[in-house]
């Protein structure tokens, strides 16, 4: 099916018809508070907006997503929005009440408004726009997903989902805020822990032990000047390592620690694996006898479902010239008239068990800008939402016709 500029135009005035109750029921979910584990409020509000707009099939699964379903078709297209956020952090660095789901000058202000409740709502009501408009093929199923425990441990809920929850798709389309554009692909990371061992002793005289934490010194210190000298990519980027925490166990304020802990965040271009990263720690002057291993998630959801999760998230890239890229390219260019760039997440997605566990073809299209996510500065523009909901009301029609 060709698009001329009067179809188009059906499709705006379509989700314009609508973008009202876009904002209303974004501003509806940036007021509820849903961090990790704690998001059954925000599903229960979800999970009442598609029976609102009409789904076929609503249900929340066991571990506690909410999928929405239109069509019974054979090519199964899978939308992908985690609707957790981080914490709102120190108010008072914040220019508004962060859960107000504030609306000025076109934009929509507050926690999660770009990561990533947005996308839930121009999904939702995308959606909308595609049935009254008679813009799914007949051999298409179309699953919209609020995913939990993103922020915790991106992937692990959407895996849980496909591969035990009957939520079988064959392409993703991520909604994690890309600028309007289409990202391909991201770094992947790993979490990793690093334990020096001591000798206590009184404190007034140190020199009757050994100090933990003065153990740990050069491996902080050869880990940052790791970081300068990691691989790189010419699509992905460099690799970094970072120290994010630091905790020791001691007796008492005067104790010499017996044991140091540090946390590391790995993110890993093309080329490097949690192994190699591990290794390379390892390998650092001062780290011989170090403890050095992988962290694991186990926090159970909302719904008491507990994972047990290696908390490692394979780097992964799709193509460009992909079919799934290229639908996605060509729905932008049918509907904005420009060819939308491509591109790739700074940070860490869901395709990271979607794509780089599963390899499920995977992309991503979103409303708002990656720099505003966990800041206090969280916003997305209106205009953003509205043309977020029309990329997702077309996107199975191009797809379809894209892949026969």
């Amino acid at each position: 099916m060709s698009f001329d500029r009067e179809q188009v135009a059906d499709i705006a005035r379509g989700v314009e018809r609508y973008t009202d109750n876009i904002i209303a029921f974004l501003r509806d979910l940036i007021a509820i508070p849903s961090t990790s584990t704690r998001e059954g409020d925000c599903i229960r509000r979800i999970r009442d907006e598609m029976q609102k707009v009409g789904f076929d099939d609503v249900r929340i699964d066991a571990i506690g997503n909410v999928i929405g379903t239109i069509g019974t078709g054979r090519r199964r297209i899978l939308y992908d929005s985690h609707i957790d956020t981080v914490g709102v952090g120190d108010r008072a660095a914040w220019k508004w009440d962060p859960l107000q789901g504030k609306l000025e000058n076109g934009i929509v202000y507050g926690r999660g408004a770009s990561d990533n409740k947005a996308a839930i709502a121009c999904m939702v009501w995308g959606a909308r726009a595609m049935r009254d408009l008679g813009l799914l093929p007949d051999d298409a199923t179309l699953y919209v997903a609020g995913i939990v425990q993103e922020e915790d441990c991106d992937g692990w809920a959407v895996h849980e989902m496909i591969t035990t929850q009957g939520v079988r798709p064959e392409c993703v389309v991520l909604g994690e805020c890309t600028n309007l554009q289409i990202n391909r692909g991201h770094r992947g990371r790993c979490e990793i822990r690093v334990t020096t061992k001591g000798v206590s002793c009184h404190a007034s005289a140190p020199e009757r032990g050994v100090n933990a934490i003065c153990k740990m010194m050069p491996i902080v210190a050869g880990i940052e000047e790791l970081n300068g000298r990691l691989k790189d990519d010419p699509f992905l980027g460099r690799g970094t390592i970072a120290v994010t925490s630091i905790e020791c166990k001691a007796g008492s304020l005067n104790v010499v620690p017996d044991e140091c802990t540090i946390y590391v965040d790995r993110r890993m271009t093309v080329g490097e694996t949690t192994e190699s990263s591990i290794e390379e720690i390892r390998s650092l002057p001062g780290a011989e006898g170090a403890e050095v291993s992988l962290l694991t998630y186990d926090s159970p959801s909302y719904t008491g479902y507990r994972p047990k999760w290696e908390k490692y998230f394979p780097t992964w890239v799709l193509e460009e010239d992909h079919p799934l890229v290229q639908a996605g390219v060509r729905c932008g260019e049918r509907l904005f008239g420009g060819r939308p760039r491509t591109s790739k997440w700074v940070f860490s997605t869901d395709g990271t068990a979607t794509m780089g566990r599963l390899g499920i073809p995977t992309i991503g299209f979103g409303p708002g800008e990656e720099r505003h996510s966990h800041s206090v500065d969280d916003q997305v523009s209106v205009e953003h939402l509205t043309k977020s909901a029309m990329f997702y009301a077309l996107f199975p029609m191009v797809y379809c016709e894209e892949t026969r």
